[in-house]
């Protein structure tokens, strides 16, 4: 796992700008409080300030940071589940939506 976040970070480096250092910086930090909705107040010029209450959609998925280290994106997630589905007990089987 530890060689795959190093792949992930050398190829990020190679967009990244010099000036941006992370090497301080906390994965997750503001996971929770994202979870329970947020603010966000945006100050515009002439003095109007919008305010806009955000919530995650109830429909929306994270993945923890040591499982986003084995899948690059949705697809590699669904193709994953997809192989889990057959392996479930029919009871517990839910509908499948037509896209």
């Amino acid at each position: 796992m530890k060689q795959a976040m190093n792949k992930m970070v050398r190829r990020a480096n190679k967009d990244m700008r010099a000036e941006y250092d992370f090497r301080g910086g906390v994965r997750g930090k503001h996971y929770r409080t994202m979870q329970a909705g947020y603010t966000i107040t945006a100050h515009k010029t002439g003095g109007k300030t919008i305010v806009k209450d955000v919530m995650p959609k109830a429909d929306a998925v994270v993945l923890e940071p040591d499982v986003q280290a084995y899948f690059r994106d949705s697809e590699s997630v669904n193709k994953a589940l997809r192989c889990l589905i057959p392996l479930l007990p029919k009871k517990h089987r839910a509908k499948t939506k037509h896209y």
